[in-house]
């Protein structure tokens, strides 16, 4: 049987974050989110996101679904939910990711009560800060915007909130835009 779950510390905050991404898609052609899934990541590592989000190949993204289901190549976030695996999360995957050009990665240290967003600048990570808001606004994907405080308090409402007037920006729309046009131009 597989280790247990923990719900506070690992069920409730991976479905909050699935749930965010999955608004984010709804509302931004030539994206994808997923759960769990393996990636091929080089010839050494797959690891199992918790949360991914993605560019559509076709829509100018660098990794794809290979014929045999999985996915290869960096998508462009992945989404960690860190209870007892911190260590793990920010060390191992971070070099992995960091290797691999996974352009955002996002680690929420549930017991520490801390999320952790780095960006991919050059050949490292720097740590997203927040605007003067307190908002974490994402550089990869225009309209992805994070209310962390309340994320941490697990209040949905608020985060979504947040990520509707993300995805109100103009930002988002040209960004849409720009995808739509590119999933287009490539059928």
């Amino acid at each position: 049987m597989a280790p247990a779950v923990r719900w506070d510390y690992h069920a409730e905050p991976h479905a909050k974050l699935i749930t965010w991404l999955g608004t984010y898609q709804s509302a931004t052609p030539g994206v994808r989110v997923g759960d769990n899934g393996s990636v091929r990541m080089d010839s050494e590592n797959e690891p199992q996101p918790d949360a991914i989000l993605l560019i559509e190949p076709a829509a100018g993204g660098q990794s794809r679904v290979s014929p045999d289901n999985c996915l290869e190549g960096a998508p462009e976030l992945v989404a960690e939910v860190s209870g007892s695996t911190a260590s793990i999360d920010l060390n191992e995957k971070f070099r992995v990711y960091l290797r691999n050009g996974v352009r955002d990665y996002l680690v929420w240290r549930v017991h520490d009560d801390e999320i952790d967003w780095f960006v991919l600048q050059g050949s490292q990570y720097i740590r997203l800060d927040a605007g003067p808001d307190g908002i974490l606004r994402s550089m990869t994907f225009p309209g992805l915007w994070l209310d962390g405080p309340a994320m941490l308090r697990r209040d949905l409402s608020a985060v979504l909130h947040v990520l509707q007037q993300g995805l109100a920006s103009p930002e988002h729309t040209q960004f849409a835009a720009t995808l739509a046009g590119r999933g287009q131009a490539k059928l």
